[in-house]
């Protein structure tokens, strides 16, 4: 009997190992939003949620004081900051997933794109990153900051004094003015590779380094003007209309950062939602962003049965 007990013994312990979750999934980072920060009730949360419905460990992390940091420190100040934290991180040195939140993803592509030596991105999941500009600038509120924010808005957005001191005036992309932004906007031109006589091989090669780049739009989007742009879509330079497709755009056509490389690898995924900006439910937080957080070789069955719930984690 002892030989079939002892097989038994096998069979129970081997299911066992099967059965549990795997711990290789790759941890993940949030990069949130202008005008939050990772100690907020929600976007705690958000992660933490991420967390369990993946089974990777998640972190949030955070640039300078946070809030007024994400408002009035140059973006490529707050992607060399992300850089040399995760650069220092031993739990990221085997790679790493991104998940951004709207102007989050301007700072993880800059992460990608500039940060010399850092891990390995592996996938970045966008939900309403304003990738081809925005021609708005983001709405702030009567708050101390934001009378601060509206002044300098007030003055001309692509003067020096701007550009250093207000975040989102490094991807404000006014159509009507495009000499301008190529000359003086400092941080999407850059990012994008869209100056003619600047455009750098080591952005491109990078960027099409991702094994995934997940673009999460929000059909009903009134903060990132045109929505579209969370698909790299955008005016045409001149006007206001029509909207032009990203696959119709010079950046995705003449392939500035390898978009169109890794689209007609199969690797980019363009996804639609409802909700307004950064609204997004349970239901397809799971369907859109959990699967490309979790290991493929994790066998266990993922939470189901969550109710649809919205949720708003950031402002912009």
């Amino acid at each position: 009997m002892a030989p079939a007990l002892s097989f038994t013994a096998f069979c129970v312990m081997a299911f066992f190992l099967v059965a549990l979750p795997s711990s290789r999934s790759l941890p993940f980072i949030v990069l949130h939003g202008i005008g939050d920060q990772c100690v907020n009730r929600g976007l705690k949360k958000f992660t933490e949620e991420l967390s369990e419905y993946s089974g990777a460990e998640g972190f949030c992390i955070e640039v300078g004081d946070g809030s007024w940091d994400s408002w009035f420190m140059p973006l490529e100040e707050q992607a060399a900051v992300v850089c040399e934290k995760v650069q220092k991180m031993e739990e990221l040195r085997k790679g790493y997933n991104i998940v951004g939140l709207s102007q989050g993803n301007l700072i993880g592509r800059g992460v990608v794109e500039f940060c010399d030596g850092g891990p390995q991105v592996k996938n970045f999941i966008s939900l309403g990153g304003p990738h081809a500009g925005t021609a708005s600038v983001p709405l702030c509120g009567t708050g101390p900051w934001c009378i601060i924010a509206d002044n300098l808005i007030k003055a001309h957005i692509y003067s020096d004094y701007v550009q250093a001191h207000l975040a989102p005036s490094g991807y404000l992309k006014l159509p009507n003015d495009i000499p301008r932004y190529l000359e003086k906007c400092r941080f999407l031109p850059k990012l994008n590779n869209e100056l003619q006589d600047e455009k750098n091989s080591t952005y491109k090669q990078r960027f099409t380094s991702l094994q995934n780049l997940v673009l999460i739009m929000f059909e009903h989007d009134t903060v990132l003007i045109p929505r579209e742009t969370s698909w790299f879509g955008y005016y045409p330079d001149g006007a206001f209309t029509p909207i032009v497709p990203a696959n119709q755009t010079q950046l995705y056509t003449e392939d500035w950062i390898g978009l169109r490389t890794l689209d007609e690898a199969g690797r980019v995924k363009f996804i639609s939602v409802p909700g307004n900006h950064l609204g997004i439910s349970n239901d397809d937080l799971k369907r859109h962003v959990v699967p490309y957080l979790e290991d493929k070789r994790r066998l266990n069955t993922r939470v189901q049965g969550m109710r649809g719930r919205a949720r708003a984690i950031s402002t912009f």
